[in-house]
């Protein structure tokens, strides 16, 4: 892979563990109606959407100062292509956040509550894992099918015990968006291993 500015891959690095963490904290928020952390998430969104606009800036800035070899060019326009995928997850993570502050997860069953759970550890395995093949420059070797279809699993699991209780229309179409809210996760680490691979080849 090129060498690009050591700011520049710490701060790429920090958007994922950024993603990662509002995904286990709305996910906990969700889970034990924690109002106070799920605003948090949502109001630390905005931080997270400045951090990618302050990147997207440094990369023009670089890719426009100075002549680049071929390599650099390719993974800087790669990392422009890499941003919306980051930014778009975290926004999953406060959507998710944002159900936390209506009591959602109290709601659900034990059992639907223990695959949230799941679809949330199996959605941050796979960003851990697309991260570190970013800094490892390996991203072309990472296996995430397994897990994504996991997450499919998972996703069909919930819908099937949303059906099988009586709560309210509302509260269940509620659970069935938050279940997709983590298998879209799972597609963005997917999509994001796709392009790192693509300029580290």
């Amino acid at each position: 892979m090129a060498v690009v500015e050591p700011p520049i891959q710490l701060s790429v690095l920090n958007l994922f563990a950024l993603v990662r963490e509002a995904l286990a904290r709305a996910t906990w928020a969700l889970l034990n109606g924690d109002v106070e952390l799920g605003q948090a998430v949502v109001d630390g969104d905005q931080d997270i959407d400045e951090l990618t606009s302050e990147l997207e800036l440094m990369i023009w800035s670089r890719i426009e100062a100075d002549e680049l070899d071929r390599g650099s060019l390719r993974e800087l326009v790669g990392l422009l292509l890499v941003l919306p995928e980051l930014e778009r997850s975290a926004d999953l993570a406060e959507h998710i956040a944002q159900r936390a502050l209506t009591n959602v997860g109290a709601e659900m069953t034990p059992v639907g509550r223990g695959i949230v759970q799941r679809m949330s550890e199996v959605a941050a395995d796979m960003w851990g894992s697309v991260a570190a093949a970013y800094v490892g420059d390996d991203a072309g070797g990472l296996e995430l099918d397994e897990a994504d279809e996991e997450l499919d699993i998972l996703h069909d699991r919930l819908t099937s015990e949303i059906a099988k209780t009586d709560m309210a229309t509302t509260v269940a179409a509620q659970v069935t968006l938050i279940s997709r809210f983590y298998e879209r996760i799972g597609d963005h680490a997917v999509n994001l291993a796709r392009r790192i691979a693509a300029f580290q080849g």
